[in-house]
């Protein structure tokens, strides 16, 4: 980023929060002493700048400054584009008509050459979202909730059925054409995940109190965490890296053999059955023993199902 567009960012950035010369070094990927020479420019230049001390300190601009509006170059205005488009794999989004309104906008102040620059980039970049039919009613709602730390009642659909749970939602976000949130649970005593378009209805509730049994984690005595190692082909390294836990723990060993290596909480076993019992051919266990073992028994289970006739084919002789 050249001086005089950083020196812009500085002033966008410090227009909407208090910055610190770190935060804004790291922002900006330059060296905290960048940073406060640019300070000290803008401040020759008359900009109202000014410091405070202190854990909630920084740069500050005075109260009053303001930019004028400022046109947008194609790179910021193709970043823009690009997440707007990202959100329209999504079956349901919390602001699905702002961000046709905000296209449409975004199109109609751009100047007529960058756009004509703009769509070739546009049709052949995306992000690729797996097309999803199902409905999140509650969505805004729920991230209002978050905002606002509320502990929910939530009538909630889960595999094991329908069931009422008390929580505390923590975070929400997209992923794999849904829309997950990440919440502390009373009822489960632990953090967990749910699907947002499984919630049929939520209700704000007093939190309860910590019950012993819950109380800090760290006074619990934990297990250690469980190392996993596993050969894969091409194909397991292509399931693998799409995990959003594991996805970087690949090594490429050599032509159509990769290997994966990470540590995971014990909670997660029946998990990681199941995910290298899934892979089948395209990986193997080579550590834990143990690990190693159960897939076996399991695909020895399935073996043996096998071995016998279709239970159809019974009745018919008979």
């Amino acid at each position: 980023m050249k001086r005089q567009d950083r020196l812009i960012a500085l002033l966008l950035a410090l227009q909407q929060r208090n910055e610190t010369a770190g935060s804004l070094a790291e922002k900006f990927e330059v060296s905290n002493r960048t940073i406060i020479r640019d300070i000290q420019a803008l401040s020759e230049m008359g900009v109202p700048l000014y410091s405070e001390s202190g854990p909630s300190g920084g740069y500050r601009l005075m109260s009053g400054y303001r930019l004028p509006p400022l046109n947008l170059e194609s790179g910021e205005a193709l970043a823009l584009f690009f997440s707007l488009k990202a959100l329209q794999g999504y079956s349901d989004t919390p602001f699905n008509q702002e961000r046709w309104t905000l296209l449409d906008k975004l199109a109609a102040i751009l100047p007529e050459n960058t756009l004509e620059r703009m769509e070739p980039l546009l049709s052949r970049v995306e992000m690729e979202v797996p097309k999803r039919h199902y409905r999140t009613p509650l969505l805004s709602e729920l991230i209002r909730h978050a905002a606002e730390a509320q502990c929910l009642e939530v009538a909630y659909r889960s595999q094991s059925g329908a069931k009422t749970v008390l929580l505390r939602p923590e975070r929400i976000y997209a992923a794999n054409g849904f829309w997950y949130c990440d919440a502390y649970s009373w009822t489960h005593g632990e953090n967990r995940l749910f699907r947002v378009d499984r919630m049929d209805s939520l209700h704000p509730v007093t939190a309860p109190a910590i019950a012993p049994e819950q109380e800090p984690e760290e006074k619990k005595q934990a297990l250690p965490p469980l190392r996993i190692r596993a050969r894969l082909s091409y194909r397991g390294m292509l399931q693998i890296e799409r995990d959003r836990h594991i996805g970087e723990c690949i090594t490429f060993l050599g032509e159509d053999v990769w290997e994966t290596d990470f540590s995971i909480p014990s909670t997660e076993w029946d998990w990681l059955i199941r995910l290298f019992y899934s892979l089948g051919p395209d990986a193997e266990v080579l550590e834990p023993a143990s690990l190693r073992d159960e897939i076996r028994e399991r695909a020895l289970q399935v073996a043996n199902r096998y071995e016998q006739p279709p239970q159809d084919d019974e009745r018919k002789e008979h």
